[in-house]
């Protein structure tokens, strides 16, 4: 008797549900870290325009002093 063989075309439901839930999960950590990312770069910002204008100011007073 010949053997049988069964091509495997295609994936299981099983399958693709764990690969969409590896997505997800991918994802949502993702998320996550871009908001900590935006909050460290609004605060870096904030501090960059803190010290620009406190350099502003001493060029200012050194300025009015020459």
């Amino acid at each position: 008797m010949k053997k049988i063989q069964k091509s495997k075309k295609g994936f299981t439901l099983i399958e693709m549900v764990l690969v969409i839930a590896i997505i997800v999960i991918l994802a949502a950590v993702l998320v996550m870290n871009i908001g900590q990312y935006l909050n460290k770069a609004k605060s870096a910002t904030s501090s960059v325009e803190e010290h620009n204008s406190a350099i502003s100011s001493v060029m200012g007073e050194i300025e009015a002093n020459t």
